[in-house]
């Protein structure tokens, strides 16, 4: 995506950016609409069936628990991260969780992921000084996005190793 906005700003790519991002965002909610629907339809082999390596149906429990309390953030930053994005859609589709609900957070996020990014990318490729450090800013941006989002899991990992605290 960053790189379709470097191209588009240089004229190596004849395509109006808006609309570049617009359509990206769109295949990103299409896409995660096929991943809900496709872990909706396969969800009940698992709650039904045995238990696999890799799939268990605590996994789908605690994944319920954990979309009830963080689903919001989870659909909507979600998205900037490779491996959240691919399976988040398709979990939440295995847990049934409500799919206006989960339209709304995984449009907001499609939507911040796809314009920024090609935005980004157009804005440096319109500044040919900027293009040298291009690899660093792809950097900080994944930093800026990621970094947030890992403190969160870590707090939370570190609260449910604690327990419940009981009040003094």
């Amino acid at each position: 995506m960053f790189t379709a906005g470097v191209l588009m700003a240089t004229g190596s790519l004849q395509y109006n950016v808006l609309l570049v991002c617009v359509l990206s965002a769109l295949a990103a909610v299409a896409g995660n609409i096929t991943g809900y629907w496709f872990g909706r339809k396969t969800g009940h082999l698992i709650s039904d069936g045995k238990d696999s390596r890799f799939l268990k149906k605590q996994y789908l429990d605690s994944a319920a628990q954990f979309y009830t309390k963080h689903g919001a953030i989870a659909l909507s930053a979600g998205v900037f991260l490779p491996i959240i994005r691919t399976f988040a859609p398709i979990v939440s589709g295995m847990i049934r969780l409500n799919f206006r609900r989960f339209l709304l957070f995984t449009t907001l996020g499609s939507i911040g992921y796809t314009f920024s990014f090609i935005l980004a990318g157009y804005l440096i490729g319109t500044m040919p000084f900027l293009r040298p450090y291009l690899k660093y800013f792809i950097t900080v941006i994944v930093l800026v996005v990621t970094i947030p989002v890992v403190i969160r899991i870590i707090r939370e990992f570190r609260k449910d190793v604690k327990g419940p605290q009981e009040p003094a």
